[in-house]
């Protein structure tokens, strides 16, 4: 298609290493047309010799190339599927990356998944990689940003390739490859079709119509695209080949790069054209836009620096005319493969077109906000602006929440459509999500008031904090593109806790904290049975043995032990009144003594423990003679209990 050397921006250089002596004639042949960037041709004659019965690899990576940069991303998913078919063939990253790519734009989202872990593992310093590993759930948020246009095919598409739109005054300005060229020299070589040309069309009845050809000096015989006008409609800025004398100039490597032009417009005409002077002969720049104020313009390059096959970068235009140094706007918004077709709207918001970024397939339009060095999360801006093919030369009026896109979708009049919108609600990058909780007593499973609520990012930054209410509720609003966050509750008293939060969890979910009771040092004279709302420990009638059932109570006492090494206690040991107290007196002793050999023998310090038989001098309840209560009574007073005295 004639716009992909515009969306590629540049003359890409994918030569092929040197050819082995064995080829045959049609293969060097093949390979000439590859290497000259005729890829339309180079398809049709790689083609023949796989029909032929050849299945060198090589062919099969050129011509699954030859197709992805000339948008047939089916075919090229078939040539890099049967690539990837031959044992012997070492799997490259970057087919890897493409043949992912190519599945997407075939609507197979599953298998296309699968050869991005793929890449990534291959390749996991790669920035797609790593905008891929951090956005597997890509899918559910263009979802979320899903139907906010609606979108019309406009009435001035060619059967060619129409892309580029612009507005001057009420004039829609566009390029277009409509124009059959009479000589072998208008027509490209890449998609033997004619170079582009810029038409306009007019508004008339609520639609743009009667399309025309600007003059002669606007359009060469080179390819001119991608407009850009200055509020007061005097200065345009636009791309066109590298050219000498109204033809193409070529560099070393027989490629004619892009470069942006100034002109002034005087009426119908466009004069005074310079190039700017930040444009270079062996590499490419393109695709200008203005920023609302006109003080910066941003544009496409692959020069040197570039992270891809093409970046967006800035330059400030000074009140002279002048231009300050390019800027490269990093690799937060650039990737190893093509960010392209910037345009600046309102609010620091930067429109662009990417296929380095997780998108719906091809090339998908996203959209950032630039704040000085401060760059938001970038958005996809979803269905049914963005679709499985090639979307991207966006423009958009803020005034009228309307705009312009162009796209090879299928449905269209031609290989590339101009497509108009309508924006229903406008983006937003203060997307938000709400997470709902409760934090409760652990042991009491009751609520807590006043319980401290951050929500914590994975850096360990607080991003909100609340208090929970007397029913121990609480909610908070997040970012809804966070991936995970942790919600940290703390209460005086209590340990603190924490529990994970994802953004793709149902919103009705209530996130559950329960706090421990926080262990502190006991005071003197406190029975840590009570302090650690313990089981008392009882004993049989008549017996001094420690029962089964009072291990648990004692194994958590030498917890406490353990975890306040300087504490010592006594163990107190009672009795109840079926006995004489003489009796009773020697039998607590004995029971005080049991209970201190056990905490002996798992770990405890003999020198941190006491004991102390009381008879049946401190009873509990009223069951002052043996036949004033049944035995479960006298039970709560054959006990042993431990007393802090340090």
């Amino acid at each position: 298609m004639m716009k992909k050397k515009y969306i590629t921006i540049f003359a890409f250089s994918l030569l092929i290493g040197s050819v082995g002596y064995g080829q045959s004639q049609k293969e060097r042949k093949a390979d000439k047309a590859y290497d000259q960037l005729a890829y339309q041709n180079a398809i049709e004659s790689y083609e023949t010799l796989v029909k032929k019965g050849y299945s060198d690899e090589e062919i099969y990576k050129n011509l699954g190339d030859a197709n992805y940069l000339n948008a047939n991303y089916a075919e090229a998913a078939n040539w890099y599927g049967k690539l990837f078919m031959k044992d012997n063939e070492p799997a490259s990253a970057d087919h890897m990356y493409r043949y992912a790519q190519s599945l997407k734009s075939s609507g197979e989202y599953e298998a296309s998944n699968i050869w991005m872990e793929r890449f990534e593992d291959a390749i996991d310093s790669d920035l797609r990689a790593k905008n891929y590993n951090e956005n597997q759930d890509y899918l559910e948020k263009i979802e979320r940003m899903s139907g906010r246009y609606t979108i019309e095919n406009i009435p001035i598409n060619s059967p060619e390739s129409d892309f580029a739109p612009s507005l001057k005054d009420q004039e829609l300005i566009f390029s277009t490859a409509r124009d059959t060229g009479k000589t072998f020299r208008n027509i490209h070589e890449w998609t033997n079709r004619s170079f582009l040309n810029l038409y306009k069309a007019t508004f008339n009845n609520g639609t743009f119509s009667n399309a025309e050809r600007l003059p002669k000096s606007m359009n060469k015989k080179t390819h001119e695209s991608t407009t850009a006008f200055t509020k007061d409609g005097k200065t345009v800025y636009f791309t066109r080949n590298n050219s000498e004398k109204g033809k193409f100039a070529r560099d070393n490597e027989g490629v004619s790069r892009l470069k942006i032009y100034r002109a002034t417009i005087e009426g119908d005409e466009w004069k005074d054209i310079t190039e700017l002077p930040f444009n270079g002969d062996e590499f490419s720049t393109a695709h200008p836009t203005l920023n609302p104020d006109e003080t910066k313009l941003y544009f496409a390059s692959d020069r040197e620096g570039t992270y891809g096959a093409s970046d967006i970068y800035v330059v400030d235009v000074n009140e002279d005319g002048s231009f300050g140094t390019p800027k490269n706007l990093g690799n937060s918004i650039n990737t190893e493969s093509r960010e392209t077709f910037p345009f600046a709207a309102k609010n620091d918001i930067l429109y662009f077109a990417s296929d380095g970024h997780p998108g719906l397939g091809g090339l998908d339009i996203f959209a950032v906000q630039i704040k000085g060095d401060e760059i938001s999360e970038i958005i996809n801006l979803g269905k049914p602006l963005n679709g499985k093919q090639d979307d991207f030369s966006f423009f958009y009026s803020e005034e009228s929440g309307s705009g312009f896109f162009a796209s090879n979708r299928d449905g269209g009049v031609g290989s590339d459509d101009i497509y108009s919108f309508q924006e229903h609600e406008p983006i937003t990058f203060e997307c938000t999500s709400l997470i709902n909780g409760i934090v409760l007593d652990q042991e009491k499973n009751l609520p807590l008031s006043n319980a401290k609520v951050l929500i914590v990012d994975k850096t360990e930054k607080i991003v909100t904090e609340s208090i929970t209410d007397r029913d121990g509720r609480f909610s908070a609003n997040v970012d809804c593109n966070a991936k995970q966050l942790k919600v940290v509750a703390s209460k005086e008293d209590y340990d603190s806790s924490e529990k994970s939060w994802v953004a793709t969890q149902n919103s009705d979910e209530i996130v559950n904290v329960k706090l421990t009771k926080s262990l502190k040092a006991a005071p003197v004279g406190t029975n840590l049975i009570t302090y650690l709302n313990l089981q008392p420990i009882y004993f049989d009638l008549d017996k001094d043995v420690i029962r089964t059932d009072a291990m648990q109570t004692l194994e958590k006492v030498i917890a406490y032990l353990n975890t306040f090494p300087n504490t010592r206690i006594e163990v107190q040991s009672h009795t109840d009144v079926r006995a004489s107290e003489s009796y009773n007196l020697n039998l607590s002793a004995r029971r005080a003594k049991n209970t201190v050999a056990y905490l002996i023998a798992n770990g405890v310090e003999e020198n941190r423990l006491e004991s102390k038989g009381y008879g049946e001098s401190q009873l509990v309840n009223n069951c002052e003679t043996s036949s004033s209560c049944a035995d479960k009574r006298h039970e709560e007073n054959r006990r042993s209990e431990f007393i802090v005295i340090k």
